[in-house]
């Protein structure tokens, strides 16, 4: 029975969110397990538990307290408290361990003969699960204690650990069985160079031979672009097979989706010299080792949602759905509007401005005398965010605005003066000032309240109707309603218009933006088992909470209605089916054949897939993981991704090896150099130090500066004359490259967004390159001679891409990334890092994307920038940004000024030709 003990729980603030209360009692009365009360009480024997991990959540942490059965997730934490409760739980347990092995001491000196016979033989290598398998080998309870994964010598008593088994430091002195492994690694090398040397043909690099013999229970291989990490898995494979380590049939080999899980297949079947139907080991996606653990489980395999493997079909169902409950629910359809007409973006402030970059482009476009105007639904313009939502309101409403209507009064000396008050209301004759004035009374702009207060008296010396609104009110969320009742008191009533209208003027990327949004939070909020109180708890500390919380709500609603509609066809989706199956295995209504784990791609790694891995890691003693991937390349943030699994690899799967694959075979030195330390200008990004097989040519990284109209043809113009350049260089240097296995060179046309690839790309065609465009997101994998980067532009739509770091991501997902725009440098770095001999970027002259100012400060020797024709260009020596481009002075002189005029003023005089590589 257990007395009072030491009892913890939730903390107060979490018991007000979570679903389930939990009581965990740690009793010395009862010193061999602890009782875990949920909706029952269980009692948790220590023998029994496997692992204690604490994780870090949107709002709190979390214990997982891993037994043989399933797995409890202890959640509602502070981080003192988390510590606290793992440390006296593990206490707990050892004291128990301690005394198990007290009580049967005589058979210590077995266990030390079992760990000298595998550490003498030294035919492998010895992670931790290695030594605890040997001792497991000997009978008896001080056996199984000693190899209990969760025994460790430093918490028990030191006159127990004096009697400890001498060989024993193999487990306890890291030290120890660290230099064991590093003399066998050095051996191991030589002693398989020539099995190393011919794999399928290939020579593997000393990283990538040590990744193959190095077997710890955790590994992570950081590899880099082009970097031959398929190889290495196959290698890997096959020589744990050689060393019949692990047989055929424990092997798993887990793979992202199809086409990656079909190559790794055929060719593991040729390195092992079987066919692909004979391949014993297991080869398959996570979606599809989650559809098969399900069906041996309950004999059928579940029945998937008919959108599952088809985007634009997902996107069809959530428009439906949306429709539907704007029909039948009159809040959501409210703030479902609200979303998309008056918080399209975030705001703080006045103007949206994200960092310092941000800030200074909006003050040089003010400086050089730019509106910065806003176009709202009305089609008026406008110059603020704000004003904007006051318009965008109005218009929703039918209430019928002028802007900036001219308002004429006299002064003191009977003078006409003029005003341009933001809001004039015809049918009540009413003016609407809205003052970017803050609430502590100040403003952004300077001289801007001394302004302020000489209208507001020149409106009342003149007896006008009038109202104001301000900064302030947006910042309590009062704006609109304060904007209704000014109205309303006035006699104006609103009348909102149909959504189909509504829909109808909004441009098209606005709700494709939002739709995008809620389908990466359906799978976040689905798979961790989000709240909406947790939702609301996490807006208010976004930037912009007031748009959080509406978003927050409308969420929370949008996946009711997603999970009652998969529920009521009997359907699931792919977060489901993984969810299924890792309660399957830790349930224990699967047992999982599986002793090594192989991950490729663990970059894109979700939580739901981080679970699915442990779950069947946890189950089966001993078993390892061994995971491939490279978080520069991490872009699939939208499907549920979490770069930091990866990133704090050890936090989620315990002390690991971590290896590095530095040697690209694909990019020349110049590009992989200058792309390699582009990407780790966020911090958080694990470094490497990449080394090409091809030796640099000096500025392969050109920039070449075009104008880029929307109505017109410039950009595919531009693609096509850059296109025949190519063609014709590579006719001239065929001797150099052609041969029967290489007729034609390659060129990739890639785009941050298929949009902006040219419609009639598949009509162009050439003697001696092949061409094929593609997004940056879609090239992930592929390789070209060269690249062309189209459109990389400052913008909503350019690179970075300001619509795909949404703030809003942040309400769901554990731990946001703090870099501005991390996901999208890593997609640049994809886009970059695609071509062998050279890559083109093509940008707008006159609003060129900050990452080419990067590149030029990274790259050896700079960036070339130049004309499409190869006309050199020179970088803009006052402004750093633009470009110095040919123009006409007022005699029709040519001159070179810069191509941000009239932002910059800088001019010079003219330029050569540039010779391709």
């Amino acid at each position: 029975m257990f007395g009072r003990g030491k009892t913890y729980r939730p903390n107060l603030f979490a018991r007000l969110f979570l679903r389930t209360q939990w009581r965990l009692v740690i009793d010395a009365s009862r010193p061999d397990a602890v009782k875990l009360t949920t909706e029952i009480d269980v009692l948790l024997p220590c023998f029994d538990l496997t692992s204690i991990h604490t994780s870090r959540g949107l709002l709190w942490h979390t214990i997982e307290v891993r037994s043989k059965t399933r797995t409890h997730r202890l959640e509602g934490l502070t981080a003192g408290g988390a510590d606290d409760l793992s440390n006296r739980l593990l206490d707990f347990v050892n004291k128990h361990l301690g005394a198990t092995i007290e009580g049967d001491r005589e058979r210590l000196s077995a266990v030390d003969q079992a760990i000298a016979a595998v550490t003498s033989e030294a035919r492998q290598y010895l992670a931790h699960s290695d030594i605890g398998a040997a001792i497991n080998r000997v009978a008896g309870p001080a056996a199984n204690a000693l190899a209990h994964p969760l025994f460790d010598p430093a918490r028990v008593p030191p006159k127990l650990a004096a009697l400890l088994p001498k060989n024993l430091s193999m487990l306890t002195d890291p030290n120890k069985r660290r230099q064991y492994n590093e003399d066998f690694v050095v051996k191991e090398l030589a002693g398989y160079d020539r099995f190393f040397s011919e794999l399928a043909g290939l020579s593997l690099s000393l990283q990538q031979r040590e990744a193959c013999i190095r077997l710890e229970d955790s590994n992570l291989l950081v590899a880099s672009a082009g970097s031959g990490k398929t190889a290495t898995m196959v290698a890997k494979v096959a020589y744990v097979l050689d060393k019949r380590i692990h047989a055929p049939e424990e092997i798993l080999v887990l793979a992202f989706n199809a086409n990656a899980a079909a190559e790794l297949r055929q060719r593991l079947a040729r390195q092992l010299g079987v066919g692909v139907g004979e391949l014993r080991c297991r080869v398959t996606t996570f979606h599809a080792l989650g559809l098969s653990i399900i069906k041996e489980v309950r004999g059928k395999p579940p029945q998937l949602a008919e959108w599952i493997e088809n985007a634009s079909a997902e996107a069809r169902f959530l428009d439906t759905l949306i429709k539907a409950e704007i029909e039948k629910d009159e809040e959501f359809r409210r703030l479902w509007i609200e979303m998309l007409t008056l918080f399209p973006t975030a705001s703080s402030g006045d103007e949206i401005i994200d960092a310092a970059e941000d800030e200074q482009r909006y003050r040089e476009a003010r400086a050089s005398g730019a509106k910065a105007t806003l176009q709202s639904l009305s089609k008026k313009t406008v110059r603020s965010l704000q004003e904007r939502k006051i318009a965008n309101w109005l218009w929703v409403h039918s209430i019928d605005f002028e802007y900036e209507k001219q308002f004429e009064y006299l002064d003191e000396n009977e003078e006409a003066k003029y005003l341009t008050p933001d809001f004039y209301y015809p049918s009540i004759d009413t003016y609407h000032e809205h003052f970017a004035i803050n609430q502590d009374g100040t403003s952004p702009f300077e001289g801007y309240v001394d302004l302020a207060v000489a209208k507001r008296k020149a409106m009342e010396e003149a007896q006008a109707k009038f109202f104001e609104t301000s900064s302030a009110m947006e910042s309590q969320d009062i704006l609109l309603d304060e904007l209704e009742n000014q109205l309303t008191r006035r006699g104006v009533e609103p009348r909102p218009r149909d959504y189909a209208e509504i829909a109808k003027a909004l441009e098209p990327t606005v709700i494709q933006r939002y739709h995008n949004i809620v389908s990466i939070c359906i799978k976040h909020i689905r798979a961790s088992g989000l709240t909406l109180e947790m939702l609301l708890e996490r807006a208010k500390t976004l930037r912009d909470p007031n748009r959080a919380k509406r978003f927050a709500k409308v969420i929370w609603h949008i996946t009711e209605c997603y999970s009652r509609d998969l529920d009521a066809a009997g359907r699931i989706d792919f977060d489901s089916m993984i969810a299924d199956a890792v309660a399957d295995i830790e349930l224990g209504r699967y047992r999982s054949p599986y002793s090594l784990i192989l991950v490729d791609e663990f970059q894109d790694i979700s939580e739901s897939r981080s679970k699915l891995i442990k779950a069947l890691r946890y189950q089966k003693q001993h078993t390892k993981v061994f995971a491939v991937g490279d978080d520069w390349q991490s872009i699939y943030r939208f499907s549920g991704s979490d770069v930091t699994i990866f990133t704090e690899f050890e936090k989620n799967f315990g002390t690991s090896w971590v290896g590095r694959l530095e040697q690209t075979y694909r990019s020349n030195q110049f590009i992989a150099e200058a792309a390699a330390r582009f990407v780790q200008q966020n911090p958080a990004q694990l470094k490497k130090t990449v080394h090409s097989s091809r030796p640099a040519l000096p500025q392969s990284i050109r920039v070449v500066p075009i104008t880029i109209r929307r109505d017109k043809p410039d950009l595919q113009n531009a693609c096509l004359t850059m296109l025949s350049r190519l063609n014709e260089f590579a006719e001239l240097r065929s001797a150099d490259w052609q041969t029967n296995e290489k007729p034609k060179l390659t060129v990739l046309l890639l785009a941050r967004y298929n949009r902006t690839i040219p419609r009639i790309i598949d009509d162009w065609k050439f003697s001696h390159i092949e061409v094929k465009g593609l997004t940056f997101h879609r090239s992930k994998g592929l390789e070209a001679d060269y690249t062309l980067l189209l459109d990389v532009t400052e913008g909503e739509y350019g690179v970075p891409s300001m619509i795909q770091d949404d703030e809003l991501l942040h309400l769901v997902v554990p731990r946001p990334e703090i870099f501005p725009y991390a996901e999208e440098r890593r997609l640049f770095y994809v886009a970059l890092t695609r071509a062998s001999r050279g890559v083109f970027i093509l940008s707008s002259k006159g609003n060129p994307s900050r990452y080419i100012g990067e590149l030029e400060k990274v790259a050896t020797g700079g960036l070339r920038y130049e004309t499409v024709d190869g006309v050199m260009l020179q970088k803009c020596k006052r402004c750093e940004t633009g470009f110095m481009v040919e123009r006409r002075g007022q005699n029709d002189n040519k001159f070179l000024g810069c191509s941000r005029f009239p932002s910059c003023r800088e001019t010079t005089s003219t330029g050569e030709v540039a010779q391709l590589h």
